[in-house]
């Protein structure tokens, strides 16, 4: 991975030497990096982007030629731009693992480092970790409708920009595709691309069935025929037959057919038919053309005859949710040892902070092994599993529920600590497993497609009150 250094925004820089300036940059602080809502109709999001994150910031450092560029600016000393020169990171970062199910106001990433550090992370580590926790959960939306039917990532040539196609790819395998049509991404991260010939390869030949049949020549044990360049019914699924048969004759059998247009749920129905008549009942139907959740959702209502979905340009681009809206808020300053909790009030309360050095509890119930609720603490709070909770709802109070017989796991894991990488990423296969084992963990209610039953996140009493005391306090002031 380059060095991202200087794909951040002016301000964290004009920050980081005023900070300098006065002082201050060696003061620890403390941000938390998180999202404030779901998308519609979705109770969690799936957290991705943290192999890139650990790469960009165990590389972070400035060199002589970006000392150059920002030299040109004219704003900034010669004192702070050697002091830039030297700059690597040697804090603290904890982090959720990728592939888990995560809820609102809950923190990603935990950063504790000397402040000017701290700052300048802010804008790659929430460009990394929006926009690949997007494509996971968006992805995870589309599986979830295919119901276990495969889902193909087809996204590349419709993704916002060469990054975008690269780790959106990445991020739908770990929402729970199966392969991608990205042959970088498949180079990079070792997972399995997929794909089969386009209508130009049709167009190119005098006939269809001679495309068709030299299609087949090179791809004998792997061919998958795309049907409807022309008439789906009335020539492209009756050549493909043939030609199916010719292949058999040869002793290889086909893969099956692909459809890009058209009425899919008929067109899938009537094809299943020809292709069973012909003694082709092993023979899959794949389909593509601007699928997502709700078109998938609707074909299966319908009866649609289809074994694979390759989804494209809706999923890449998250097409009806194309922004997660992760922030990265300043939480705590640590002086001398001492914890100062720092919390940002807003006239919309949405956006007022939870302050203070907190962790995630995750309680499982002993019974079922399914996640009931998330308590977010302070770091110095523990959990007695042997006595009864009560948990409340952190706006609506009067809303509570006592949890008994459960078991607890805490999300936030160490990443670096002073400045040393003690975390090792699991290969991206590995984290799709993951993902598929937290997914498991969630009731049914919580994982529709439509009106999903709300996962209860609540706060500690210790951070309540921390938190009331906070805003009495700033408000007075």
């Amino acid at each position: 991975m380059r060095n991202l250094s200087m794909m951040t925004d002016l301000y964290q820089l004009t920050m980081a030497y005023g900070y300098y300036k006065h002082g201050m940059g060696e003061n620890i602080a403390v941000f938390d990096l998180f999202y404030r809502q779901n998308r519609p109709n979705s109770a969690f999001c799936v957290v991705a982007g943290l192999e890139q994150a650990i790469e960009y910031v165990r590389d972070m450092h400035f060199s002589s030629e970006d000392i150059g560029y920002l030299r040109s600016l004219r704003l900034f000393d010669e004192e702070f731009l050697a002091y830039l020169a030297n700059l690597r990171f040697s804090g603290d970062i904890y982090a959720i693992p990728e592939g888990t199910v995560v809820f609102p106001r809950e923190p990603l990433l935990r950063v504790k480092a000397p402040i000017i550090q701290a700052q300048i992370l802010e804008t790659t580590l929430l460009n990394i970790i929006n926009h690949q926790t997007l494509i996971a959960t968006k992805a995870n939306r589309v599986c979830y409708a295919a119901n276990h039917d495969a889902v193909l990532e087809f996204g590349l040539r419709r993704a916002q920009g060469p990054d975008a196609g690269i780790y959106g790819a990445r991020a739908a395998m770990i929402g729970g595709c199966s392969a991608t049509s990205n042959v970088l991404t498949g180079q990079l991260y070792d997972v399995p691309v997929k794909g089969t010939h386009a209508h130009s390869w049709v167009m190119s030949f005098p006939s269809e069935l001679e495309a068709f049949r030299a299609y087949a020549s090179v791809f004998p044990d792997s061919c998958m025929l795309l049907v409807d360049t022309y008439d789906t019914l009335g020539s492209g699924v009756p050549n493909a037959i043939r030609v199916f048969d010719e292949l058999r004759e040869k002793g290889y059998e086909p893969v099956g057919i692909r459809l890009d247009s058209g009425d899919l749920a008929y067109l899938s129905i009537k094809a299943r038919e020809m292709l069973d008549e012909a003694g082709y009942e092993n023979a899959k139907i794949f389909v593509s053309g601007d699928l997502d959740e709700t078109v998938i959702y609707n074909l299966k209502s319908q009866g649609a005859r289809i074994d694979v979905y390759g989804v494209g340009t809706k999923l890449i681009t998250s097409s009806d949710w194309p922004a997660l809206g992760g922030v990265y808020k300043l939480s705590a300053e640590m002086v001398n040892g001492a914890i100062y909790p720092k919390m940002k009030l807003s006239d919309n309360p949405e956006k007022s902070t939870l302050p203070g050095y907190k962790k995630i509890f995750r309680l499982y119930s002993k019974k079922s092994g399914k996640a009931i609720a998330d308590l977010i603490a302070l770091e110095h709070e523990q959990i007695d599993s042997s006595q009864p909770l009560k948990l409340y709802h952190p706006e609506h109070t009067y809303r509570s529920m006592i949890v008994r017989d459960f078991f607890v796991r805490e999300l936030l894991i160490p990443i670096f600590v002073d400045g040393e990488q003690v975390y090792q990423s699991p290969t991206l296969s590995e984290i799709s497993e993951y993902a598929r084992r937290e997914l498991d963990t969630l009731w049914p209610e919580s994982k529709r497609l439509l009106n999903p039953h709300e996962y209860k996140v609540d706060i500690s009493d210790e951070l309540y009150d921390l938190r009331k005391q906070l805003t009495w306090e700033l408000a007075r002031r």
